[in-house]
Order: C-alpha cells, then sequence, then structure tokens
C-alpha cells in the first residue's frame, strides 16, 4: 500500500470502489422490522424522534449559496450544526442495535482500512430520511449543472423519490446510509462509493462524536486528482453535529482552455484516541 502523509494524519492512498453485498438482511413488515432470527421489533423504540417540519425548515436554513460557491470552488462545503449534540448521541446509540441494518462491513476483511461500518435497512431512521429528501432538492440544481458543464446527459429529477424510483428500477433498491465506527488506530482508505449505473454525484457525511473528548486524529479528507497534475488534498474540521456535503466521484473546473473534469475519492485519516462516529447519507441505492 501507498501510505502518504497529510499533516500529522496517515491515510492509504488507494483507488476503493465499495460495492459490498449485504451479509444479512432485514425484513420489512409494515411498521415492524423482523430480524434474521424472526423476531418482531417494533421500529418506533429504535430510532430517534423528528418532526418533519422541523427538519425541512432546519435544512432550508442552510446557507445554500455559500455551499453551491463552496461545492464549485473545493468539491466539498462544511454545514456547521446541522444536527444536535442530543441528535448525534441518539443515532450513535443506534449502531449496536443489529436489527435496524441489513449489512455490517469489517473494512480490514476487504482491504477498506480499519474499522467498521453498517447500512441501514429500510425504513431508515426517521431523521435519516428527513435529512435525505429534504437536502436532495437543493443539490440536484448542481448535480445538473454540473453534468451539463461535463457534457454529461444525465439529469436528476427535483425529489428524491422520483430519483429513488429511477434506481429501483434499474435494480438498485438497497438502502446505502450507513454509520461509521472507528477506534483508535482505525481509518479509512480513500475510496468513492458507487454502488451502480445510477449514481448521485453528491452526498453528506455528519460527525457525530466530539473532536478532542470522544477522539483525537480521524480528520475528514477529501482528494482530487487532476489530469496532468499531482493530487490536491483537502481536510474539512468538523465538530459533533457538523456536516460535510462533497462530490462523490467527479465534479467540472473552469480552465484556461475550457471544462475540464477531477476525480475525487474521501477518506478518514487515523484515529489517535477514542471513538468516532460518523453517519453517511448517499442519495442512490445500491444494487
Amino acid at each position: 500500500m501507498d501510505i502518504r502523509r497529510l499533516g500529522a494524519s496517515t491515510f492509504t492512498v488507494g483507488a476503493t470502489v465499495r460495492t459490498m453485498r449485504p451479509t444479512h438482511s432485514a425484513r420489512l413488515n409494515g411498521a415492524t422490522l423482523l430480524t434474521n432470527r424472526g423476531t418482531p421489533v417494533n421500529i418506533a423504540d429504535l430510532q430517534p424522534a423528528v418532526e418533519s417540519l422541523e427538519i425541512a425548515q432546519r435544512v432550508n436554513a442552510i446557507d445554500w449559496t455559500t455551499v453551491d460557491a463552496d461545492l464549485d470552488r473545493y468539491g466539498c462545503a462544511r454545514v456547521p450544526g446541522l444536527i444536535s449534540a442530543s441528535e448525534c448521541a441518539t443515532l450513535a446509540s443506534l449502531y449496536p442495535r443489529d436489527a435496524l441494518y441489513r449489512s455490517r462491513v469489517v473494512m480490514a476483511r476487504h482491504g477498506f482500512g480499519r474499522g467498521e461500518y453498517k447500512y441501514f435497512a429500510y425504513p431508515l431512521p426517521a431523521i435519516i430520511a428527513e435529512l435525505r429528501a429534504t437536502i436532495y432538492p437543493h443539490l440536484s440544481p448542481i448535480a445538473n449543472r454540473w453534468n451539463k458543464a461535463l457534457g454529461i446527459d444525465v439529469r436528476y429529477p427535483a425529489d428524491h423519490a422520483t430519483f429513488l424510483d429511477r434506481c429501483h428500477a434499474a435494480g438498485q433498491t438497497r438502502p446505502t446510509p450507513l454509520i461509521l465506527q472507528y477506534g483508535a488506530d482505525d481509518y479509512n482508505c480513500l475510496h468513492q462509493d458507487l454502488y451502480g449505473e445510477h449514481v448521485f454525484p453528491l452526498q453528506v457525511a455528519i460527525l457525530l462524536s466530539a473532536p478532542g473528548s470522544d477522539f483525537t486524529g480521524g480528520e475528514f479528507v477529501l482528494t482530487e486528482q487532476r489530469p496532468r497534475m499531482q493530487s490536491r488534498a483537502e481536510v474539512v474540521p468538523l465538530t459533533q453535529g457538523d456536516a460535510v456535503i462533497f462530490a462523490v466521484h467527479g465534479r467540472p473546473v473552469q480552465g484556461t482552455r475550457g471544462v475540464y473534469r477531477v476525480n475525487l475519492r474521501h477518506g478518514v485519516s487515523r484515529i489517535r484516541s477514542g471513538h468516532r462516529h460518523t453517519v453517511g447519507i448517499i442519495f442512490h441505492d445500491a444494487q
């Protein structure tokens, strides 16, 4: 492996593309989730309470003009305080509740890094479902503008449900939102979250843990590979409850001879102490 240094943090340079198959699954039956052992679990007992209107108001209050500009300039944008500390704690506390998940991945087994993550099953926890549905309409115009600039014919609908219909019609029916857990010396190799033919070019990560008290190290790292140039690294400083919106795999850049595409990968530098939890919201579903 090619290990590079970025400030005080170590990360692994790679071209990993996440396309994992589930190792176990859950079956939905109305508002009740049946685990793989057939034990019924009440979804409401496992999820943080959330008001849809409150989430929509919170998302609408984001400075989307700045987000748009930062995405165009850097390929990522920080959204401070998207969720509260109590919401972070509640989401992190869901990690041991296996009935909520369709799959668990131990990263070291696949060369993805160290640590682990779990993909949520449908129905998603309410706060994640609402964030996914309400953030998407603000990002689809950016995604369409990027595709137009790059000469890509694909256009994204204005609402997330319609885009999911497109994914599901192509066999991409498995939910991709996930929660990641890291301990000391864990890290996440640079990668792209691609799960099938239909890929929405932007995604979101939310830090659930508090830097300095819950963990040290563990910075969010984004690298940008430019044609005939060395790669550029971006470290996004996050505090508990902050989100980062970033490009999944590429974005347009205006050069002296026109627009060209840069390729991006993201990862997490080595956790030096403590434990770190993150939620990832990916807008396309998986095959």
